[in-house]
C-alpha cells in the first residue's frame, strides 16, 4: 500500500514525549527506594502488632493469627478492638484510611489532581497493620499502594509538576511498593497500566517502570530475592487439563462474582444500621472474631495458608472451611469502611477454590489447581487478567503453567465482566458519582486527518470590503448552498489572495448594528489567527480548539501559511467518532464462496 497522496506525516511519531520523561524518571528513583521502606516498615509493623496481640511477645516477624492456640476471647475481641481503634483514626485523623486502598488510590488520580494529604500517609499504613496485626482476614497490598502512592504524591507536591506528573509519581510509588511486597515487579507494572495509570505513555511507563526496578533492587536485602511461594514438583499437562481449565475460570468467575456483590452487600447493610460510621469497622470486627472461632487459621494476612494451598499440603477439611470462612469474613468486614487489602484474600480464597477443584480434576502437579484458581480469582475481582496471569507466575516462579493461567484467568475475566458492570474497585468509586471506564482503545481522532474532513469550498472575503458589503454578501447567497451560509468564520484575503485575518459573522452584524459598517473586513477581523494544517490529525486540532476556546479553524497550507485550503470546524470532528462507531456496529460479509459446477453436456438427439 502506497502513501497517500499529498500527505507527508513526518511530523507525526508513535508516541508524543519530550526529555522532561527523563527528569521524571530521575525523580522516581528516590521513589521506587522509599516504597520498598514503606514496604518493609508495614510488614514488620503487622508482625509486631500480631506478635504482641495475640502471642503476648515483642517481635516483628510475620506470624499467623491462627497458628496456635489462643484463648476464644482474644480470638473474639481483638478484632473488635481493632476495628474500634480504626473507627476513631478514620473519623478524627482521616475518612480517606477507610477502604482497601486501591479504589483511593484511583480516586486520588482521577478526580483529587493527584494530591494525596501527608495524613493519610501516615495513618493508613498504621490503621491496616491495626486491621491485620488483630486478625483482619486482609492483605498488606492495597494499604502499601496507597502508602507508597502517597509517599510519591507527597514527593511530588512539593515541586512545581502537572497533574500528570504527580499522577506518574504517585503510580510509581503505589507500584514500586507493591513490586517490594511480593517480589513481583512485572505484575507491580501490569497493575500499574491495568488500573492505576489509565493510559500507555512513555511518559509515564518509563518512571514508572524505573521507580518498580529500585523497589524490587532495595527489597533484595530487605526482604530476599526467592519466589514468596516457590513450586514444587513438575506439571503433567493434557488436552484435558486445558478444558478443565476453562471450567475452574468459570468457577473463579463465579466465586468472584459472589465474593464483590457481598462487599457492597455488607456495605448497604451498614449504612442502614442507626449508628454513627464509626462504630461500623468495630462491629465487621466481631464478624472477623467469631470466624476466626470457627476457623482460626482465616484470620490474618495468611501467607501460610496461601503457601500450604500452593504445595498441596493443605487438608480438605481446612480448605473447605478457609473458602467458606474467609470469602464471608473478608467481604461483609470490609463492607465495614474498616483498613485492608483485597491481594491477599483473593489468593487464599481462589487457592482454596483450587485446592477444592484438585479433589476432582485429574492431578498435575502440587498446588496446581489451586494456582489456576488463585489466578482465576483474581482475574475476576480486579478485572485484572494480565495482572493475575503475572502475578501468579512471580509468586511461584512457575512459568510452565504459562497456558493454563492464561485459560483460567481469561475465562473467569470474560464470566467476571458479562455479570457484572463494576469491579470490587469501581463499584466505591460508581457509588460516589462517578463513572470510571477502563476500556482503553485507539482514539478515532488520531486516525482521520484535517484534509480528510474539512470544507474546502468556502467563502472568503476581500481585505477592502466593508463589514455592511460583507454582512449583504451574506444574506444574498442562495439559500441553496448550505455551506457557505452556516461557515459563520470567514477568512480575509489581501490582492494576492493570501489569508491575512479572519472574520466571524457576528463580528460583522455587531458593526453594521453599532454603525461601524464603514470599517473594511480587514480592520474587523484578527489578524493572527489560531490555524491549522490538512496533515495534522483531528485529535490535534480538538486539543488546539480546545486551548483556545475556538470552534472553528483556517487550515492553511504548511509549506505556506498565508494559503488557506479550507476550514475546520468542531462538528467535522464528529467524522472520526462516526467512522469509529460504524466499525462496531455496521456488519458486512467480505468474502463469498462460489460453488463451481460442472457444465451439463446437451444432450445428443436419438437417431
Amino acid at each position: 500500500m502506497g502513501p497517500a497522496p499529498g500527505r507527508d506525516v513526518s511530523h507525526l511519531g508513535d508516541f508524543t514525549v519530550s526529555s522532561r520523561m527523563l527528569a521524571i524518571a530521575a525523580l522516581a528513583v528516590p521513589v521506587g527506594a522509599a516504597s520498598a521502606g514503606v514496604s518493609w516498615a508495614l510488614l514488620r509493623l503487622i508482625g509486631l502488632i500480631t506478635n504482641a496481640v495475640f502471642y503476648g511477645r515483642l517481635g516483628t516477624a510475620l506470624v499467623a493469627p491462627g497458628s496456635g492456640h489462643h484463648n476464644p476471647a482474644v480470638v473474639l475481641l481483638a478484632p473488635v478492638a481493632g476495628g474500634l481503634v480504626i473507627g476513631l483514626m478514620a473519623r478524627y485523623g482521616s475518612e480517606k484510611i477507610r477502604g482497601h486502598g486501591m479504589p483511593e488510590a484511583i480516586e486520588a488520580i482521577l478526580l483529587g489532581g493527584s494530591k494525596v494529604q501527608p495524613r493519610v500517609a501516615l495513618l493508613k499504613p498504621v490503621s491496616a497493620a491495626i486491621a491485620i496485626g488483630t486478625g483482619g482476614p486482609f492483605g498488606a497490598e492495597g494499604p502499601i499502594i496507597m502508602t507508597g502512592g502517597a509517599v510519591g504524591s507527597l514527593f511530588a507536591q512539593f515541586l512545581r509538576l502537572t497533574a500528570d506528573e504527580r499522577k506518574t509519581l504517585l503510580v510509581a510509588g503505589a507500584a514500586g511498593g507493591m513490586a517490594a511486597t511480593f517480589n513481583s515487579p512485572f505484575a507491580a507494572l501490569m497493575l500499574a497500566v491495568e488500573l492505576l495509570l489509565f493510559e500507555w505513555r512513555p511518559r509515564s511507563y518509563v518512571p514508572v517502570a524505573v521507580a518498580v526496578c529500585v523497589a524490587a533492587i532495595v527489597r533484595q536485602p530487605l526482604l530476599g530475592t526467592t519466589a514468596l511461594f516457590p513450586a514444587v514438583g513438575v506439571l503433567h499437562l493434557t488436552y484435558g487439563v486445558f478444558a478443565l481449565c476453562v471450567v475452574s475460570g468459570i468457577a473463579a468467575g463465579l466465586l468472584a462474582l459472589v465474593a464483590t456483590v457481598l462487599v457492597y452487600a455488607a456495605e448497604d447493610a451498614f449504612r442502614r444500621l442507626p449508628v454513627h460510621w464509626m462504630w461500623w469497622p468495630a462491629i465487621g470486627g466481631l464478624i472477623i472474631g467469631i470466624g476466626g472461632l470457627i476457623v482460626p487459621e482465616a484470620l490474618g494476612v495468611g501467607y501460610n495458608i496461601i503457601g500450604a494451598e500452593l504445595d498441596g499440603s493443605i487438608g480438605l477439611g481446612l480448605v473447605a472451611g478457609i473458602l467458606l470462612i474467609k470469602t464471608l469474613i473478608w467481604s461483609l468486614s470490609l463492607g465495614s469502611g474498616t483498613s485492608g487489602g483485597v491481594l491477599a484474600p483473593m489468593f487464599m480464597i481462589g487457592g482454596a477454590l483450587g485446592t477444592m477443584e484438585s479433589h476432582v480434576f485429574p492431578a498435575v502437579g502440587p498446588g496446581f489447581w489451586a494456582l489456576i484458581g488463585l489466578a482465576g480469582v483474581l482475574g475476576g475481582v480486579m478485572r485484572s487478567p494480565f495482572t493475575g496471569v503475572v502475578f501468579a507466575i512471580e509468586l511461584t516462579h512457575r512459568l510452565d503453567a504459562l497456558l493454563p493461567l492464561i485459560i483460567g484467568a481469561t475465562t473467569a475475566y470474560a464470566v467476571s465482566v458479562l455479570v457484572l458492570k463494576r469491579s470490587v474497585l469501581t463499584e466505591k468509586i460508581a457509588r460516589r458519582g462517578y463513572h470510571l471506564s477502563r476500556e482503553y482503545d485507539v482514539d478515532p481522532l488520531e486516525i482521520l486527518f484535517i484534509g480528510e474532513v474539512m470544507e474546502r469550498d468556502i467563502l472568503t472575503f476581500e481585505a477592502h470590503l466593508t463589514a455592511e458589503e460583507a454582512l449583504a454578501a451574506i444574506s444574498d447567497i442562495d439559500p441553496a448552498t448550505v455551506n457557505a451560509r452556516r461557515q459563520l468564520l470567514y477568512p480575509v484575503v489581501g490582492d494576492t489572495d493570501r489569508l491575512i485575518a479572519v472574520v466571524t459573522r457576528s463580528q460583522l452584524e455587531t458593526a453594521v448594528h453599532q454603525d461601524d459598517h464603514c470599517l473594511t473586513v480587514a480592520d474587523l477581523g484578527l489578524t493572527d489567527p489560531v490555524v491549522t494544517h490538512p496533515d495534522q490529525t483531528l485529535r490535534a486540532v480538538a486539543t488546539a480548539m480546545a486551548e483556545h476556546a475556538v470552534d472553528r479553524m483556517p487550515v492553511v497550507d504548511r509549506d505556506d501559511p498565508t494559503r488557506i485550503v479550507g476550514l475546520i470546524t468542531l462538528t467535522m470532528l464528529l467524522a472520526g467518532r462516526l467512522r469509529d462507531l460504524q466499525e462496531a456496529r455496521d456488519t458486512a460479509r467480505v468474502l463469498h464462496l462460489r460453488v463451481i459446477r460442472p457444465r451439463r453436456r446437451p444432450s445428443t438427439p436419438a437417431a
